[in-house]
């Protein structure tokens, strides 16, 4: 991924470019990505929104923490607890409901009070769900080849 933080040294052209290509990049991931890697590319934006909160927080930028929390925030809510199959998910779906409720949440009070602990409450959080994601995908993956390999045979 291109860091963007240093994107002020390139000349406005280049930054075109540069911007142009990552948004390439993301919407051609995007297009061949199953379900579950979506799910999956989505946590790692909000940990990577989550993770520029932290570092402008400890700088001091108020603007750009305030964006990158948001950032997080949208993903979370917009992204994740908005993608939840409630009426198939059963449980689980449930308890990712709330999980993604006290998510939401905590960034908030992070944000609003300046509190390093809630951004890194809710990246531990994020980082386990992803755990689990990366097995499912790792399942279905396996049995989706297994699958595709029985039907060439």
């Amino acid at each position: 991924m291109i860091d963007f933080s240093a994107s002020h040294q390139l000349g406005p052209s280049k930054r075109r470019a540069a911007f142009a290509y990552a948004e390439t990049n993301v919407l051609s991931g995007t297009l061949d990505a199953s379900p579950h890697t979506l799910i999956l590319m989505l946590i790692d934006g909000a940990l990577e929104a989550i993770g520029q909160a932290q570092a402008h927080l400890a700088s001091n930028n108020t603007p750009a923490k305030n964006a990158a929390a948001a950032k997080a925030l949208r993903i979370i809510e917009e992204g994740l607890r908005a993608s939840l199959d409630r009426g198939n998910g059963g449980s689980i779906a449930q308890r990712l409901d709330g999980l993604y409720d006290y998510m939401a949440r905590r960034m908030l009070l992070a944000n609003l009070k300046n509190d390093p602990s809630g951004y890194a409450e809710v990246g531990r959080l994020l980082q386990q769900v992803r755990a689990g994601w990366v097995g499912i995908v790792a399942e279905v993956d396996s049995t989706l080849g297994a699958a595709t390999l029985a039907n060439h045979t």
